[in-house]
């Protein structure tokens, strides 16, 4: 199944800063599953996602601009968050689940990961 290794299928993880990409990818990995986090927000490059990572299946987390910059203390605009969405929009509209991590705890986010994964797997 996994182009990339042989083994078992790479996982993408993107999404806004404090979305909880490294919080989900621990969980996963706990699980067995193999990850990749996707700095896509950073990039201009539209499609990187594909290009360096090639993930079998993609994992966008949503996340508002209120929560990421909690989340993550940053001292951010509006505008820096719209530019990261405007960045991560191809990955958005290839991703294969899209998880709004802005009322769930942690564990409720890893479990929607685990339930996708489990059924499509």
């Amino acid at each position: 199944m996994d182009s990339n290794s042989g083994s078992s299928p790479l996982i993408g993880i993107v999404g806004p800063c404090g979305s909880g990409k490294s919080t989900l990818i621990a969980g996963l990995e706990q699980h067995g599953y193999r990850c990749r986090h996707i700095a896509q927000e950073h990039s201009y490059v539209k499609q990187m996602w594909q290009v360096i990572t090639k993930p079998d299946i993609l994992i966008f987390l949503e996340c508002s601009f209120e929560n990421s910059t909690q989340r993550r203390k940053l001292n951010w605009t509006p505008a820096d968050h719209e530019e990261q969405l405007r960045r991560l929009s191809h990955a958005y509209e290839h991703a294969d689940i899209i998880i709004n991590t802005n009322t769930l705890d942690e564990s409720s986010v890893l479990a929607q990961a685990l339930t996708y994964l489990k059924k499509r797997l």
